[in-house]
This record gives C-alpha cells, structure tokens and sequence, in this order.
C-alpha cells in the first residue's frame, strides 16, 4: 500500500515535489508513522524503484535458460526488457530521472543500482554461460550486455522518451528486439565462425 502510493506520488510530483508529508497525507495516515517505515525520502524511492526492478528481475531470471537455444532465449529476453523499458510506468520514471538527475544526484544513483545495473549483471552472468560453451566469442561480459541492452533501447524506446509516438508498438518491439540481436550475434559470433544471418 505505502509503495504504490508513493510510487505514483513521486510519478505525479516529481522528485522535488515530492514530501514525506504529502506521502503521508495521500496515505491517510501520520508522517511519524511512514518515517518509522522508511527514514527519508531517498530511501523511500529506493524501496519503489527496488518493488519494481525486483519483479522484472524474477521474470528475466525465467528467460534466461542456458539450455535453451541462444539467439531465442535472448529474443526473448529482448522483447522482455524492451517491453518493460516502453512502459508507461518506465518511460515516465526516466524522464523523471532525467528531468531531475542533475539536481538530486543521489536519484540517478538509486535508479542505476536498482535498475540498469542489476539487469546487465544478470545478462553478463548468462552471457558468460554462453562464451564458456563456445555459443560467443569470448569477450568482456559486461561491455557485452551493455551492448545488448543499448541496442534493445535504441528504437521504440527512445521514441517515446523524446515523445515521437505516444504508445508502443508490438510489431515494433518484435522488431527492435531482432534487430538488437541479429547485431548482437554477429559482433560476439564464436571466433572463425561464418557471420550469421
């Protein structure tokens, strides 16, 4: 209850605007009693963004099969993240991000720890599985997922941060997610391996 509210009270206000006590009052409650909870508003954000982050983590780590085959499992892995990234929950969150970064730099950190860093670090970690197992050229792991992500957030996501479309489009993610991977599987093919394509 208290992190749903809060999540759309810092959607709705921003991060400046927002207060302990305008969470409390949205809540119905006191401010001594969200302050016994969470101590300040930087970690009241952490534990939003935390809920959020935590629950795509879960449905990344089922994507990730190392036994499956590799270009699908990283498709879907693609349209599972770029599916998030486009939502409108995540767009308006990074424009937050941006909007208000500069000023509260301690946002902009509590965001990529919880959020960028820990889905490259579970893509580094399946993606090492795969160097091992000869499926890519061995390479740095986490150079590697950023890549991969990079190139996911490069279409439609991007699109509607700079607000070109408002809503997005399944076709479109199917094909900034095989697009990101046919780039993806050429630049790490195994070494001495024919291009892929």
């Amino acid at each position: 209850m208290i992190l749903t509210v809060a999540q759309d009270y810092f959607m709705d206000h921003g991060y400046a605007g927002t207060t302990m006590s305008g969470i409390a009052a949205a809540l119905g409650g006191s401010k001594g009693t969200l302050w016994n909870y969470f101590p300040s508003k930087d970690q009241l954000f952490a534990a939003v963004l935390d809920r959020v982050a935590g629950a795509y983590r879960t449905r990344l780590s089922q994507i990730l099969d190392p036994e499956g085959d590799l270009a699908l499992t990283l498709h879907r892995a693609c349209i599972s993240l770029i599916t998030k990234v486009t939502s409108p929950e995540a767009i308006a969150l990074h424009r937050l991000i941006i909007s208000e970064g500069g000023r509260f730099p301690e946002l902009s950190q509590i965001f990529f720890e919880l959020a960028p860093r820990n889905t490259r670090a579970m893509l580094a970690d399946f993606l090492e599985g795969a160097m091992a197992r000869g499926q890519l050229r061995t390479a740095d792991t986490t150079n590697a997922a950023r890549a991969l992500m990079s190139l996911c957030m490069a279409g439609s996501h991007h699109q509607l941060l700079m607000a070109q479309i408002k809503e997005p489009d399944p076709a479109q993610i199917e094909q900034d997610a095989t697009f990101a991977v046919d780039l993806f599987m050429r630049a790490y093919a195994p070494d001495g391996a024919p291009p892929q394509g």
